[in-house]
């Protein structure tokens, strides 16, 4: 196989910026290799991928790209005729107000006859399951179908290298594999180049090479296997373990004799082993304590037949909420899952007004019943004591109280530094408030999310990393100490480090001040790990509400609406195959001690 990309001592400086982006590095990646790279935020992962595609020209050093040097401005063109590049936000790349537009944009600019082109967009929508959206309009499309669609544009092109950039970081379980099973079988079956960054480590275990980043450099690269066995280094890197990985440390801990595995099928055969040398063939582990219920309280929210129409009465009018119930109670870490359009972000968009219903809006007027006809059922909310289907509420009172993050929060940023973005909420719902006071709200909230107040209190908040931006947008969300916190993807696109530490902070504010924090996720694990419970929308439904050990033993039908299980779950279906049953509470600390339990109660124990 040819080199097709080649990388000498390359180096690459931000303008304005200290240091290097990229600290020269030198590699190889060959024709119809699959490598995923990782790294920590701000780690070169991104710069790296606009070199090869020749969106920014090195500082030093060499890049070719099929025999062309990226440093020769005029190879930029034809070096991006074979480079495909699907970046992690697709509103980015979203160019027209039609999808199959959208899709035909890429080919088009290169010269694509037009018949060939209609075939690739057939092709490309196939692929990544949006044939059915063709005609639609990309803004009213949710984030994870754009990031399908964005995907299609770059395949349309059918490039020889394919760049995927955190590109299945909004995108549902369904989603996220069949959008990798599209990228494995073009390099399996087409020889395409895959270089795949992710922050997902079970998608960096599908690739023939890990590259591993830190600040710039690569620190480490070979076989997933090889890199995955690296447990400390990883961390020193603020990376993580992936989940299974941490299993099998945690089952050797307790002296049982586990092989570094990388997959739930193969790491079940492994207990089972431990078990059968034991004499244990069945055994049955006690069941985890169940949830409390929670009393009423202040602050429960109550929605009722909630129902919504994007775009109503015209042509792109679309149903997103479908008459939805559901309660969420005073003090639970609530968690939203369902399929990429199943209307979450919709729901949550309510509960602070955002999306206000129909009888709050001025100009609303009842509508008349027919003669002999059911008056029509009307959506209800209440939030604490805020009644919001009643046009004297005070909706002020209410965004104060019901604190909103957005996905990708770093883009509500507006401010020229960040005390002024911190404090823009706080003045303009108390417009009173002495400039003290202000102040040190602005600095507790900047130190509950883990940044130094003197340090970037005059920065501006887009010179800040991408990690740094977000824990400023959360910042400015609870420094008005609202009841409760509602996240939408909180953790998305952030590395391994930056996500655990997103979570701890919402489980210290939980525990603080925040009764209540409702998170929408497309991460199971991360759901398991943290929620009280889970309510799944589907098609703008609720199609179920529950504790996540119990919501998670419907893996068949959660599967049949795209989404998936914990990890934990699919090991524990491989275990009771061989007659052993566990019953965890889906997270990676009680699955471990209830294997270790049944361990400990064989023969020979």
């Amino acid at each position: 196989m040819e080199d097709i990309i080649v990388s000498e001592n390359l180096k690459y400086s931000y303008p304005g910026q200290e240091g290097f982006a990229i600290n020269g590095i030198s590699f190889t990646i060959r024709r119809g290799e699959f490598v995923s790279v990782i790294g920590h935020n701000g780690s070169g992962k991104s710069t790296l991928a606009r070199l090869i595609n020749g969106l920014l020209e090195p500082d030093s050093g060499k890049l070719t790209v099929l025999g062309m040097d990226v440093n020769e401005g005029k190879n930029a063109i034809e070096i991006r005729k074979h480079v495909g590049v699907v970046f992690q936000n697709p509103d980015n790349q979203m160019v027209a107000s039609i999808v199959e537009d959208d899709v035909a944009f890429g080919p088009e600019n290169i010269g694509v006859e037009r018949e060939e082109i209609g075939r690739r967009i057939d092709w490309a929508l196939s692929a990544v399951g949006m044939e059915k959206y063709r005609h639609s309009t990309p803004a009213r499309l949710s984030g994870g179908q754009k990031q399908r669609i964005a995907v299609a544009g770059v395949l349309a092109i059918k490039p020889d290298v394919l760049i995927l950039d955190e590109s299945t970081a909004m995108l549902d379980p369904r989603g996220r594999k069949e959008v990798i099973e599209v990228v494995r079988r073009l390099n399996k079956e087409e020889g395409m180049t895959i270089v795949l960054i992710t922050h997902f480590m079970e998608e960096a275990l599908l690739a023939d090479r890990t590259i591993v980043m830190n600040r710039g450099e690569i620190v480490l690269s070979g076989s997933p296997e090889e890199i995955f066995k690296q447990g400390e280094a990883l961390e020193t890197y603020n990376l993580s373990l992936p989940r299974i990985s941490v299993i099998s440390q945690n089952l050797r801990s307790a002296g049982m004799d586990i092989k570094d595995v990388l997959k739930p099928a193969e790491l079940a055969a492994e207990i089972l082993k431990n078990f059968n040398n034991r004499g244990i063939s069945g055994g049955e582990s006690s069941f985890p304590a169940p949830a409390d219920i929670a009393p009423a309280g202040e602050w429960d929210i109550n929605i009722k037949n909630l129902t919504f129409t994007y775009s109503k009465k015209s042509p792109f009018a679309t149903r997103a909420l479908n008459g939805i119930s559901l309660k969420i109670s005073d003090g639970e870490f609530f968690g939203i899952i369902g399929h990429t359009g199943s209307g979450k972000s919709t729901l949550v968009q309510h509960l602070n007004a955002l999306i206000k219903l129909p009888q709050a809006e001025k100009k609303y007027r009842k509508p008349k019943v027919k003669k002999g006809q059911p008056a029509p059922l009307l959506p209800l909310i209440t939030v604490g004591g805020f009644d919001l289907s009643s046009k004297k509420t005070d909706f002020k009172s209410l965004r104060a109280s019901v604190g909103m993050v957005f996905q990708y929060p770093e883009y509500q940023l507006f401010a020229e530094t960040v005390f002024d973005d911190v404090a823009f909420g706080l003045k303009n719902f108390n417009k009173k408030l002495p400039a003290e006071e202000v102040e040190k709200a602005v600095r507790d909230s900047l130190e509950i999310v883990g940044l130094n107040y003197e340090e970037v209190k005059d920065k501006s908040p887009f010179d800040l990393s991408g990690g740094q931006k977000r824990r400023v947008a959360i910042a400015g969300v609870i420094v008005t100490k609202p009841h409760i916190l509602v996240l939408d993807e909180p953790a998305a696109g952030l590395d391994p480090k930056g996500k655990k530490e997103i979570m701890e902070l919402l489980h210290k504010l939980h525990s603080g001040w925040c009764k209540t924090v409702i998170i929408v996720s497309h991460d199971m694990d991360e759901v398991a790990e943290n929620c009280t419970r889970v309510a799944v929308i589907s098609n703008g439904e609720v199609f179920a509400c529950d504790a996540p050990a119990n919501l998670f033993k419907r893996a068949d039908e959660l599967s049949a609406l795209g989404l998936d299980v914990p990890l934990t779950t699919k090991i524990s279906a491989c275990l009771e195959k061989g007659g052993v049953i566990i019953h965890s509470d889906c997270t990676v600390k009680d699955f471990s001690q209830k294997v270790i339990e049944v361990y400990a109660g064989g023969k020979d124990a």
